[in-house]
């Protein structure tokens, strides 16, 4: 699961221990966390949209603010990787590569409306459930990418680099401990 919005610029700030703590106490299983930006892999059998409802109600009852949670299977996670436009991420001295996770019902069709493209900076491609950005490194500051802030449809998504990407990703391929 992927929570949009927290521990950003010293703002909503939530502890990884305790947010494995939460989930827990919630009833999740095998609860591991990636950095300070809300990456969680959890063990559940519960239906996407029922982890993304009841996290999201947790969470605000807990912590007093309102937080984002997009769920992916891992199946999803791994299609998203593997679907990814040909050399995306593949040049990361030269290309700031990203994926773009869509919350239900905001679809890619839907994201690319907002995208706006500088041309030879900025490229954009519609995945299922996530939008492909990537922009030249040495040009970033002439990017659009930020042109989609303040946009309805920015409330429901969240972002993630490409290398945390392939961290979740070997995340996923390790056999979490007993």
């Amino acid at each position: 699961m992927l929570l949009r919005g927290i521990n950003v610029g010293g703002k909503r700030k939530v502890p990884m221990a305790d947010l494995r703590a939460m989930l827990e106490h919630a009833g999740y299983d095998r609860v591991r966390t990636y950095i300070q930006s809300g990456n969680v892999i959890v063990e559940s059998d519960r239906p996407a949209a029922e982890i993304e409802d009841h996290v999201e109600a947790t969470l605000e009852r807990a912590l007093g603010f309102p937080v984002l949670v997009v769920v992916r299977s891992e199946q999803q996670f791994r299609s998203v990787v593997a679907k990814a436009p040909e050399r995306f991420g593949a040049e990361p001295d030269k290309h700031h590569s990203d994926a773009v996770f869509l919350k239900a019902p905001l679809t890619s069709r839907q994201a690319m409306g907002v995208v706006q493209l500088r041309e030879g900076v900025d490229e954009a491609w519609p995945g299922t459930g996530v939008l492909y950005f990537q922009r030249l490194s040495a040009e970033r500051t002439k990017s659009r990418m930020g042109k989609i802030v303040g946009t309805p449809e920015y409330e429901r998504m969240t972002i993630r680099s490409w290398a945390t990407m392939r961290k979740l990703l070997a995340l996923l391929d390790e056999k979490p401990a007993d």
